[in-house]
């Protein structure tokens, strides 16, 4: 463990680029009052109101909690989503600059409607999505561009989070990947639907569902992730995958046919999974901008996804979180 806990030390001050889809996820708590007259619903009365960094902005937020100096690229609105956003991050120390306003889309917002009384458990009855299903212009992704060439060569790792708004085009996907292997700089992505596209990357990070929808079957047994994983590392010629396997914990396949099967760090009741791949991923790219190898990176990341996993809703994962329970752990 105590090789563990020298790779999170030197995470400190490591500086990483995070670039993909900002999203806001809201969350608004009511208690309940009574049932409506005018339908057979719930009438809550508002007892709060909180934004937290969600999608790619979970993953700046998770690295700067872990100790790095972050960079953000992506798009926002103009509205007051953007501004909770854009303060939110600025709370954690984060650079930005590189969130472009784009007037024509709104900021990505999560609303979630949280109902519970003094008697009942509190739970989520409805959210709220809103994001625009266009693909964003010409103009914004040149500025996306320049401010991509602007700070690549200022960082130690590159990750992409790609929640499937369009924020990674083409042109970007291919620039960041040029450079992070011209530059030998660690980089790794997170798509949830579009995986497929980022041939050349470091690393791939995807969960087991994920995977096999990727090469279209599910993934019933050690032999199919076995066979699916060698398959995405072959056709998209990558370094490593990254597969999180729910209760199963993580698996690591290599390019040199490695592969490592970690099982999960706590086996105590999981309280809410929301987020804790970006928990995964930032703590897995940071481990390997610190000089770490990619196992025992793959074992920083499985054990701050276990810290994630016992929190409510989308949050965050600290260096000193994660020192305490490895020292606990040994």
């Amino acid at each position: 463990m105590q090789e563990l806990i020298s790779i999170i030390n030197r995470i400190n001050g490591k500086k990483v680029l995070v670039i993909g889809d900002m999203v806001a996820d809201v969350y608004v708590d009511g208690r309940i009052s009574r049932i409506s007259r005018e339908a057979p619903v719930l009438i809550l009365e508002k007892a709060g109101e909180k934004v937290v960094a969600g999608g790619a902005a979970n993953v700046v937020a998770n690295s700067a909690t872990l100790g790095a100096e972050v960079y953000a690229i992506g798009v926002i609105g103009d509205d007051f989503h953007a501004e909770n956003l854009k303060n939110t991050l600025k709370g954690f120390g984060v650079h930005i600059e590189g969130l472009i306003h784009d007037k024509s889309r709104p900021t990505i917002s999560k609303t979630r409607i949280i109902a519970g009384g003094r008697a009942t458990v509190s739970q989520q009855i409805v959210r709220i999505d809103e994001e625009s299903k266009k693909p964003i212009s010409s103009d914004v992704e040149a500025e996306l561009i320049n401010k991509i060439n602007e700070i690549l060569p200022k960082v130690d790792g590159i990750i992409m989070s790609d929640y499937g708004a369009g924020t990674i085009t083409n042109n970007v996907r291919k620039l960041i990947t040029r450079y992070a292997n011209k530059n030998n700089i660690p980089s790794i992505v997170d798509s949830r639907y579009n995986i497929g596209d980022f041939e050349g990357v470091g690393y791939i990070k995807q969960n087991d569902s994920e995977l096999g929808h990727f090469v279209g079957y599910p993934l019933n047994d050690i032999n199919d992730l076995i066979g699916a994983s060698n398959k995405i590392l072959t056709k998209l010629n990558v370094d490593g995958v990254l597969i999180t396997r729910g209760d199963k914990g993580m698996s690591l396949f290599e390019r040199n046919g490695a592969a490592h099967h970690i099982p999960v760090s706590d086996m105590s009741e999981v309280y809410d999974v929301s987020g804790a791949g970006d928990t995964c991923v930032a703590a897995f790219l940071l481990s390997l901008a610190a000089g770490a190898q990619s196992l025992l990176a793959a074992k920083i990341s499985n054990f701050a996804a276990g810290i994630a996993v016992r929190k409510l809703g989308t949050s965050t994962v600290s260096a000193t979180e994660l020192i305490s329970t490895l020292e606990r752990a040994r």
